[in-house]
């Protein structure tokens, strides 16, 4: 065979600019590969994990495959944390309706999320154990990333173009004063520990329980006003692919999020979830849980992730992908979807339930039965109302408009809320 029939035979390059275009239009990029490590010590022994690497959009259906991964850093014991982990993935994905596009299914998710978590709550208070749990849960869709997150254990993006992002909020007192002036609003106390001669010591804490976080999936002895409601946040990654970091506060009082990408920067998964634990022991020891997931989304025509180039912090970089107050509403933007930059697709972190669930819900006033939301139990429409019913709605609201909720999903609400106290019913 000649050279200008093997010439002929190979694949032209295709320039920078037509793969630009296709992502703006949308066409098929092929899957990125996944690879990951896992590191952690324990002090306590109340750190989780989750990695499940073969789930599947459609049951069987390999081309519709995605990947979980997971941190669960418990306190007061382990159950709420062993619970969340064993619960937490099917209370999500029983919220997503089925037989939907894979856009669909993306666009449904971070609903799902909050109706997981509320539910995973709800039905572990119910067994009257104490124990809580922060939950950072990561589901990885070819080059889209969702995360939901209770509590300080924390997920940061770190990109091609060199600039690490956090992906999540966290739930401290101690630092959050939007999360402070909700629980106070909802009628919590928020304080530090009294010692004998009135010295106020450690972090704020809410009260009665002495909980330093203000969201949480578990403390049934903490008021409702400590909800699980989780901050949400959808982006999808270039062609270029990124690393996620996610671990428990055990990395996190230790390395800043900069140090911490740095330290792994350019090795495997494996290795780089072990250095980053290192790097945390070296610099106060083992003072706490330590629990650290590298999670690689890697062009498929790479072996490894790339190392990302060392440079400078810039402002031009921060207006492609600059972090969003909690409350940021954004639903959807139409940045570009370059070579090293991250295209955000969803955030939201309000704690008020009727905020995240929306109002387009599918819904047939003329049927005889009704789904919760949250529960997901079919119940007779005198059983219950929707998040729209009730005297806390002016007279202009439609009280069959929006998702509905069961008597206890309502009562549930509310409590959250601050407008009636909640106790679980416990269960033997």
């Amino acid at each position: 065979m000649s050279k200008r029939e093997l010439s002929r035979m190979k694949p032209s390059p295709v320039p920078l600019a037509t793969l630009i275009g296709r992502e703006i239009r949308n066409e098929k990029v092929e899957k990125p590969f996944v690879k990951f490590g896992q590191a952690g010590l324990a002090k306590k022994g109340e750190d989780y994990f989750l990695i499940k690497t073969d789930c599947h959009r459609v049951p069987g259906d390999p081309s519709t495959a995605f990947s979980v991964f997971a941190i669960f850093d418990g306190h007061n014991g382990i159950s709420a944390a062993i619970y969340t982990k064993e619960n937490l993935l099917n209370n999500v994905l029983s919220a997503i309706p089925q037989d939907i596009s894979r856009d669909a299914w993306l666009q449904a998710l971070p609903r799902a999320l909050v109706v997981g978590f509320v539910k995973t709550d709800t039905e572990f208070q119910k067994k009257g154990e104490t124990s809580g749990t922060t939950a950072t849960f990561v589901i990885v869709d070819g080059w889209t990333v969702t995360v939901a997150s209770v509590g300080d254990s924390r997920c940061i993006l770190d990109t091609q173009g060199g600039v690490v992002s956090l992906l999540t909020v966290d739930h401290r007192l101690e630092e959050n004063v939007e999360e402070r002036e909700r629980v106070t609003a909802s009628g919590g106390e928020v304080g530090r520990l009294n010692i004998f001669g009135g010295n106020e010591v450690g972090p704020l804490r809410c009260w009665p329980g002495g909980l330093c976080l203000s969201r949480s999936i578990g403390d049934t002895d903490v008021g409702e006003y400590i909800v699980p409601i989780p901050h949400v946040k959808q982006v999808k990654l270039s062609s270029a692919g990124g690393r996620l970091i996610i671990a428990s506060d055990g990395i996190w009082d230790t390395l800043s999020n900069d140090i911490a990408a740095m330290s792994c920067r350019g090795l495997p998964a494996e290795l780089a979830a072990k250095l980053v634990v290192k790097e945390a022991l070296r610099s106060r020891g083992l003072k706490d849980d330590t629990t650290c997931l590298v999670v690689d989304i890697i062009p498929s025509d790479h072996p490894v992730l790339l190392p990302t180039p060392k440079k400078k912090h810039n402002m031009l970089t921060t207006l492609f992908f600059g972090k969003k107050s909690e409350n940021s509403t954004n639903k959807a933007t139409s940045k570009l979807s370059a070579v090293g930059v991250v295209e955000e697709l969803f955030e939201e972190g309000s704690a008020m339930l009727i905020e995240r669930l929306g109002k387009d819900f599918p819904f047939d006033k003329n049927s005889e039965i009704f789904r919760c939301a949250i529960c997901q139990v079919d119940q007779p429409p005198g059983n219950g109302l929707s998040v729209n019913s009730g005297p806390f709605f002016s007279p202009a609201s439609k009280p069959w408009e929006g998702p509905f909720l069961c008597t206890n999903c309502r009562n549930k609400k509310d409590a959250m809320e601050g407008k009636r106290p909640s106790r679980p019913t416990v269960t033997a």
